[in-house]
């Protein structure tokens, strides 16, 4: 029974229950890749370094560092990414957008972190600097969007290069299928990887992956995990991206503003079974938002049976 828009999920946790069979798969049948961002403070900087510490001996395959609206955080973007590469073990991926940037001034950036170690890009257009709002417009002397941003990576290294994907169709897009074609066109660029938003459909996100399939793409594509915490925060994301949010897990946090502590609870059952129907339905690779916090997402990624690694 997968997660409909209107039913809340079971979680079962006793032998039988999908908890548990979750939990005696090898971490070999799963993998998993985190996301952070680049802190503000160095009262941040302390809680992110804390968070990597903690993740880190779960091995992921990778971990990315996200890049502000309007390119807002992109020198402590750089310096994350390369204090990740110089102190770990750990495979960073940095974000990169086009906006508020020229061709050169991006392409010096794919140079330097060629040079540096870095392999690996996330690849978007990015968003307008906040505060703007109205509709994305590229600078006249810099690159439109992801796709034209893959093809100049590509053409400057090999790195490996991922892109994102909006299971519910991006904000802008007019439908599915043209998100397909963008996809399409990502992947003809050079991209080799796709993370998708994150979600709370499930049938949506296998109906979405099923057209990507029928249209050809063969890209690993990762579904985007975001145990969620903060429910009005959440609202506010989801809005951002329109991402759904149902009317079941509306319902569970109700109420709840001035209890934290059962809302750490429910969003780790969430994204627990959330990960468990997808695998039902062979999916084995997860991205998480960790939004630098490690309990929850190490407490999940448990349950997948993904253990530390010495």
């Amino acid at each position: 029974m997968s997660i409909s828009p209107t039913q809340a999920p079971s979680v079962e946790t006793d032998s039988l229950g999908p908890i548990a069979r979750a939990g005696e798969r090898s971490s070999r049948d799963v993998r998993v890749s985190f996301e952070f961002f680049p802190p503000k403070t160095p009262e941040m900087e302390e809680s992110l370094w804390a968070c990597i510490g903690r993740l880190a001996p779960l091995q992921p395959e990778f971990v990315s560092v996200t890049y502000g609206a309007g390119g807002s955080t992109r020198e402590r973007t750089h310096r994350t990414v390369k204090r990740i590469l110089d102190e770990t073990r750990l495979s960073p991926a940095a974000h990169l957008t086009c906006v508020n940037a020229s061709r050169e001034e991006v392409d010096e950036v794919i140079r330097q972190y060629w040079a540096s170690g870095v392999k690996h890009i996330v690849s978007l257009r990015g968003d307008p600097p906040e505060g703007l709002g109205g509709a994305y417009v590229p600078r006249a002397d810099g690159y439109a969007n992801a796709t034209e941003l893959c093809t100049a990576i590509r053409k400057i290294a090999p790195f490996e290069i991922s892109v994102s994907v909006y299971p519910e169709k991006h904000p802008e897009s007019p439908s599915i299928d043209h998100d397909i074609d963008v996809l399409k066109a990502k992947v003809d660029a050079g991209a080799t990887r796709a993370i998708s938003q994150f979600f709370f459909d499930i049938d949506a996100y296998s109906r979405f992956i099923d057209k990507v399939r029928a249209a050809g793409i063969t890209i690993p594509i990762l579904p985007g995990i975001m145990p969620v915490t903060n429910f009005k925060g959440l609202v506010k994301m989801a809005a951002s991206c329109q991402t759904t949010i149902p009317v079941w897990l509306a319902n569970l946090f109700d109420g709840l503003d001035n209890d934290p502590e059962t809302r750490r609870l429910l969003a780790g059952a969430i994204a627990a079974e959330m990960c468990s129907k997808l695998q039902e339905r062979g999916f084995q690779d997860f991205h998480f938002y960790t939004l630098n916090r490690a309990d929850l997402v190490y407490a999940i990624c448990r349950v997948l049976g993904v253990r530390e690694t010495v």
